[in-house]
This record gives structure tokens, C-alpha cells and sequence, in this order.
């Protein structure tokens, strides 16, 4: 009796796994990597989350002290501008073309504030 439960429990076991190694934990939308979307559902992330992640980061920044207010301001202001081009793609529904266009503007607004952050206003470290 054992040694007919051991390989039934094995099967059973490899059966229940092969579903979720099938499943594509890849990136629907080809080279953007994935950063705009959101996988459980399969479609584009929200402007929220992004922007409430930059706005954090900047807010932290000046918090830090790491960002001046002027560079702040500027990333903000940058910020809104890709917000507002994102509404403005959306009314139409967003096209593949468009999600790519915004996903390397945010990544590139990432890049600049983790940059800002970094350079030390200036000063000597």
C-alpha cells in the first residue's frame, strides 16, 4: 500500500505545480520591460501608483535634503507635464506605441530623480 502512495503523492503533488510554472511571469507588451504594468491584470498601471511613487521619492528627497527646492520644483513640474500627456493618450485608449512612449518617459523621470538626488546640490560629499 506504501509503495503505490508515495508515487501517487508525487504526481499528485507535480500536477499541482505544473499550472503555476506555466504561467507567464514575462511582460505582455515587448521591450518595456514591465515597469507600467501591473501583471495580475495584464494592463497598464494606473497614473496613481507611478506618480504617487515619484512624488514620494521627491518628497523624500527635499525631506533628506538630498534634493533642493528648486529641484524639487522642476522634477514636480516635470512630473505633472507626464501626468497630463498621460490623460491625454488615455482619451483615446492608450495604443502599444503610446504605453512604451510613457513607460521610457517615467523611467527616464526616475532616472533623473534618483540622479538629483545623488549629485549632492553641489556641495563636496
Amino acid at each position: 500500500m506504501k509503495k503505490l502512495l508515495i508515487p501517487a503523492l508525487a504526481v499528485a503533488v507535480a500536477s499541482a505545480a505544473l499550472p503555476a510554472a506555466a504561467q507567464s511571469y514575462g511582460h505582455n507588451n515587448g521591450p518595456s520591460r514591465g515597469h507600467g504594468y501591473e501583471q495580475n491584470y495584464g494592463g497598464w498601471n494606473a497614473i496613481a501608483q507611478r506618480k504617487h511613487n515619484l512624488d514620494r521619492r521627491i518628497d523624500q528627497g527635499v525631506r533628506t535634503r538630498q534634493l533642493s527646492r528648486r529641484e524639487a520644483s522642476r522634477l514636480q513640474d516635470e512630473l505633472n507635464s507626464l501626468v497630463r500627456l498621460e490623460r491625454q493618450y488615455q482619451r483615446g485608449g492608450l495604443t502599444r506605441w503610446e504605453r512604451q512612449d510613457l513607460d521610457r518617459r517615467y523611467d527616464r523621470l526616475s532616472a533623473k530623480v534618483r540622479y538629483e538626488r545623488n549629485d549632492y546640490n553641489g556641495r563636496r560629499h
